[in-house]
């Protein structure tokens, strides 16, 4: 016959191999996909911007419409410009090299520089 202290031991060691048996049971269903890890360098060389024209609001002429330049090397695939240091940025489009940004809100007297930020 089992006495007390040996249904003891035996429960808790069933009860133990159940415990056992779920975490495993949950840890067998996981599953992680393959993925890919690496590291590597490559120069970053700059842009040459050429051709600047600043496009004046025809009836308010103290306002920049545009900002159109040359870029080159001609793949740019993002092109933005800010005319304020620490203004606003403007998107641009660019059309094999000829860039183009509507610069609404701009102002003459606001402009104080030109930052173009171009990458591919």
């Amino acid at each position: 016959m089992f006495t007390r202290r040996m249904l003891t031991i035996v429960a808790t060691v069933a009860v133990s191999l159940v415990f056992a048996t779920a975490a495993f049971a949950f840890a067998a269903a996981n599953t992680v996909p393959a993925t890919t890890s690496g590291s590597g360098s490559n120069t970053i060389s700059g842009y040459t911007i050429t051709n600047v024209s600043y496009g004046l609001d025809t009836t308010t002429p103290t306002n920049i419409d545009t900002v159109t330049f040359t870029l080159s090397p001609a793949a740019a695939t993002t092109v933005k410009i800010q005319l304020v240091t620490g203004g606003s940025w403007y998107s641009c489009t660019d059309s094999t090299g000829s860039v183009s940004c509507t610069t609404t809100g701009a102002t003459v007297a606001a402009a104080n520089s030109l930052t173009v930020v171009a990458s591919q």
